[in-house]
């Protein structure tokens, strides 16, 4: 194993400048599915002038979530989708259902998932693998207005 050092800096006044920014995204979203952050993001990084650095992404909901995955093939998503889908099926008799049959397994799949993100940020853009994309996974039936919070800290 190689380690490659891409950037180092200190608090302690070698001249290099800490700083942090915070931002909003609001996406519309489709009926279950991967909605792609990857660009919005890196857009948003190059508005803040960002460097080097470390970039949170929280998901403020509990039926949609936030995952690095592929972003070439189609059928990956898919097949994803479909195996959410068997983990928590909406056909089990669930307690809660106040909020439609779609709901409570949406709630599984974003536990399952996660809605919080930390991905290293260099020379002002994630820094993903090739096949990787930053993707809002909706699990609801219905697509819904999702606010996503981002925080950035780096030079």
């Amino acid at each position: 194993m190689t380690l490659n050092p891409i950037g180092v800096w200190t608090l302690d006044g070698d001249g290099t400048q800490l700083r942090q920014a915070m931002g909003r995204l609001v996406v519309s979203t489709a009926p279950r599915g991967f909605h792609s952050l990857t660009e919005p993001v890196n857009r948003w990084l190059a508005e803040n002038a960002a460097g080097d650095g470390l970039l949170t992404v929280f998901l403020r909901h509990t039926s949609a979530s936030l995952v690095i995955q592929e972003n070439t093939d189609p059928d990956v998503q898919a097949d994803l989708v479909d195996a959410l889908d068997r983990l928590a099926p909406e056909d089990i008799d669930y307690r809660h259902s106040l909020e439609g049959l779609d709901d409570m397994p949406a709630h599984v799949k974003t536990m399952l998932t996660g809605v919080s993100l930390q991905v290293p940020v260099v020379g002002g853009r994630l820094d993903l693998g090739t096949w990787q994309a930053v993707y809002l996974t909706e699990q609801r039936a219905q697509g819904h207005q999702r606010s996503v919070t981002m925080h950035y800290f780096g030079t």
